[in-house]
Protein backbone atom coordinates (compact mmCIF):
# COMPACT_ATOMS: atom_id res chain seq x y z
CA UNK A 1 0.00 0.00 0.00
CA UNK A 2 1.30 3.80 -1.10
CA UNK A 3 -0.23 7.42 -0.81
CA UNK A 4 -0.95 9.04 -3.29
CA UNK A 5 -1.13 12.79 -3.62
CA UNK A 6 -4.43 14.42 -4.65
CA UNK A 7 -5.82 17.88 -4.52
CA UNK A 8 -8.12 19.47 -2.27
CA UNK A 9 -11.01 19.45 -4.74
CA UNK A 10 -10.35 15.50 -6.13
CA UNK A 11 -10.67 14.55 -1.80
CA UNK A 12 -13.90 17.20 -2.02
CA UNK A 13 -14.97 14.92 -4.65
CA UNK A 14 -13.99 11.36 -2.80
CA UNK A 15 -15.99 11.98 0.19
CA UNK A 16 -18.64 13.30 -1.69
CA UNK A 17 -18.87 10.28 -3.88
CA UNK A 18 -18.01 7.58 -1.20
CA UNK A 19 -20.54 8.94 1.45
CA UNK A 20 -23.30 8.95 -1.41
CA UNK A 21 -22.49 5.50 -2.80
CA UNK A 22 -21.97 4.31 0.81
CA UNK A 23 -18.01 3.30 0.25
CA UNK A 24 -15.02 4.43 1.96
CA UNK A 25 -12.92 7.09 0.88
CA UNK A 26 -10.45 4.41 -0.22
CA UNK A 27 -12.36 2.42 -2.03
CA UNK A 28 -14.45 5.34 -4.20
CA UNK A 29 -10.85 6.24 -5.46
CA UNK A 30 -9.94 2.66 -6.06
CA UNK A 31 -12.55 2.08 -8.23
CA UNK A 32 -11.95 5.31 -9.68
CA UNK A 33 -8.60 4.23 -10.83
CA UNK A 34 -9.70 0.90 -12.04
CA UNK A 35 -12.73 2.60 -14.25
CA UNK A 36 -10.06 4.95 -15.35
CA UNK A 37 -7.19 2.28 -16.15
CA UNK A 38 -10.08 0.37 -17.51
CA UNK A 39 -10.79 2.74 -19.59
CA UNK A 40 -7.22 3.76 -21.03
CA UNK A 41 -6.10 0.05 -21.63
CA UNK A 42 -9.95 -0.67 -23.60
CA UNK A 43 -10.73 2.87 -25.33
CA UNK A 44 -13.51 1.36 -27.03
CA UNK A 45 -15.53 0.15 -24.23
CA UNK A 46 -18.34 2.57 -22.30
CA UNK A 47 -19.36 3.17 -18.45
CA UNK A 48 -21.33 0.21 -18.81
CA UNK A 49 -19.00 -2.43 -20.42
CA UNK A 50 -16.28 -1.21 -18.13
CA UNK A 51 -18.57 -1.87 -14.80
CA UNK A 52 -19.20 -5.28 -16.71
CA UNK A 53 -15.89 -6.38 -17.35
CA UNK A 54 -15.29 -5.53 -13.37
CA UNK A 55 -17.88 -7.61 -12.31
CA UNK A 56 -16.90 -10.72 -14.73
CA UNK A 57 -13.00 -10.07 -13.46
CA UNK A 58 -14.74 -10.21 -10.03
CA UNK A 59 -16.49 -13.63 -10.70
CA UNK A 60 -13.26 -14.67 -12.33
CA UNK A 61 -10.90 -14.08 -9.46
CA UNK A 62 -9.69 -10.57 -10.43
CA UNK A 63 -7.65 -11.51 -13.14
CA UNK A 64 -8.35 -8.43 -14.98
CA UNK A 65 -7.72 -5.78 -12.40
CA UNK A 66 -4.51 -7.84 -11.33
CA UNK A 67 -1.89 -6.16 -13.91
CA UNK A 68 1.70 -5.69 -13.00
CA UNK A 69 3.44 -3.10 -14.44
CA UNK A 70 5.26 -4.83 -17.40
CA UNK A 71 1.32 -5.61 -18.68
CA UNK A 72 0.97 -2.11 -19.32
CA UNK A 73 4.48 -1.65 -20.98
CA UNK A 74 5.25 -4.37 -23.06
CA UNK A 75 8.94 -5.22 -24.02
CA UNK A 76 10.31 -3.68 -27.15
CA UNK A 77 10.95 -6.03 -29.81
CA UNK A 78 14.44 -7.59 -30.20
CA UNK A 79 16.73 -5.98 -32.84
CA UNK A 80 18.15 -8.20 -35.07
CA UNK A 81 21.50 -8.76 -36.13
CA UNK A 82 21.86 -7.79 -39.76
CA UNK A 83 24.67 -9.55 -41.66
CA UNK A 84 27.04 -7.92 -44.74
Amino acid sequence: MGLVKISEQMHANLRCASAALSRSINAQAEHWMRVGMLAELHQGLDYSEICQLLIRAETSGGAVLSLQPSDLMPELPQATAVSR
